[in-house]
């Protein structure tokens, strides 16, 4: 044994008896299906079945003791694996004992140091300032704008230019063409091309315009990334956008209030909630750091590579989401992952850690809790509740779904018995069920 890892080995040995047994039982199922030449289903000498399915038998009979003795072992000696075992050197002859070597990890032992209680931790005041009410105000007026024709003149800077226009990659022929029947350009827009722009600057509807693109290596989108494409744009017409006036008519619209003075303030308090949830977050994840800090055990590498897996996998869907395809991405993962490693293995420390802490506080999770969950995560995702529940119950994705809620409730009862000090230096005060205040 490795004792400063979580590394593990057994010797397994099936008693010979033991052996013998179960190659009986295995041969004769063989037997009542076997079908060989000149015998009906059923019928052939038992010794026949075991000469003509010999290794399939062998096969079977290891695959069916070894973890049969493993599990006793390990029961026996009161551990508990992480991951799954691996088995090698086996030997299996005639008349002779089964063995094989079974390597595998098993759970660290985490003696809590101290209570966690009361971990001091400095917060981060909740402020929101007039500016971010300006931009979210802003960003509600923009996202009620309308757009007008405009007929009496071409188009000129921040206009928008509605096009169709298709693009043909000179370097290769044999790549789809891209197309667009029905586009909005913004003439001089932030993430407008510079050849759209110079281009379509000074156009009507009905004009045509020809050119060439020659996008960089690290332009935003991975489709066009480093291409040289020829675009014939037409256009079917100029638009201006309209904003509506910042005034008691707006906030009217847009909410239920009357003036846009209250409109603010709910815009102030929704930030403000808004803020609040992320310091929480921030805040929690600082205090389970601190706890780590105080740690030093060896962690499972199957929990860490598990971990690391599910980052990676988190990484390529957000990426997908964005409209980047993963695949033709030429991102080296593998380095990704490198990179990840450590977060992975904080993650994994701090899981264990809180299991022990839900374990010394004797945490449960209700089936009302896992239901809310299923719920909320269904509702996220756009899919029936018993749906979901019904693929994380095959998946086994329920029991970490429990897991991650025991988890949650274990780092609530840190969080909301913190105390919690100010960066100015003003005396913390011991948490109880409110949010972070500032």
């Amino acid at each position: 044994m490795e004792s400063a890892t979580c590394k593990r080995e057994l010797v397994i040995e099936v008693p010979e008896e033991a052996v013998a047994r179960e190659r009986e039982q295995i041969t004769a199922q063989y037997a009542r299906v076997a079908r060989i030449p000149g015998f009906r289903p059923g019928h052939a000498p038992r010794s026949l079945v075991s000469k003509r399915f010999r290794e399939e038998i062998r096969s079977e009979v290891a695959q069916t003791l070894i973890p049969r003795y493993f599990e006793g072992r390990i029961r026996a000696q009161n551990l508990v694996i992480a991951g799954e075992p691996r088995f090698q050197d086996l030997h299996f002859e005639e008349g002779e004992a089964l063995r094989a070597k079974a390597s595998f990890e098993v759970y660290p032992e985490i003696q809590l140091k101290e209570d966690h209680r009361g971990v001091e931790v400095e917060g981060e005041p909740l402020t929101v300032s007039e500016a971010e009410v300006d931009e979210a105000v802003e960003r509600t007026r923009q996202q009620n704008a309308t757009f007008e024709v405009i007929e009496d003149r071409p188009a000129g800077d921040e206009d928008y230019v509605m096009v169709g226009y298709k693009g043909l990659d000179l370097a290769n022929s044999d790549v789809e063409a891209i197309e667009v029947r029905e586009g909005l350009i913004q003439i001089g827009g932030r993430g407008t091309v510079t050849e759209f722009t110079e281009n379509l600057r000074g156009t009507r509807a009905g004009d045509i315009r020809e050119f060439e693109v020659i996008y960089p290596e690290a332009f935003p989108n991975q489709r066009l990334r480093g291409r040289r494409i020829r675009y014939r744009v037409e256009v079917q017409g100029v638009k201006r956008k309209v904003l509506p006036a910042l005034d008691d008519e707006l906030a009217k619209s847009v909410s239920d209030f009357s003036t846009l003075g209250e409109f603010r303030n709910q815009v102030r308090l929704d930030l403000e909630r808004a803020k609040q949830r992320r310091l929480d977050t921030a805040l929690r994840q600082k205090l389970l750091d601190k706890i780590i800090a105080e740690y030093d055990f060896p962690v499972p590498d199957s929990l860490v590579e598990g971990q690391l897996r599910r980052r990676v996998e988190r990484a390529m869907t957000g990426l997908a989401s964005q409209g980047v395809d993963v695949e033709a991405a030429g991102i080296d993962w593998r380095r990704v992952g490198e990179d990840m490693r450590g977060d992975a293995e904080r993650d994994v420390r701090g899981s264990l850690i809180l299991d022990r802490i839900a374990e010394t506080e004797k945490i449960e999770v209700s089936e009302e809790s896992i239901d809310e969950a299923v719920r909320e995560l269904a509702e996220a995702g756009h899919e029936p509740p018993a749906v979901l529940k019904t693929r994380l119950t095959r998946e086994d994705g329920l029991a970490r779904l429990k897991s991650n809620i025991r988890r949650q409730k274990a780092l609530d009862l840190i969080y909301h018995s913190a105390k919690i000090t100010q960066p100015s230096g003003a005396q913390g005060s011991t948490r109880g069920e409110e949010p972070v205040q500032s």
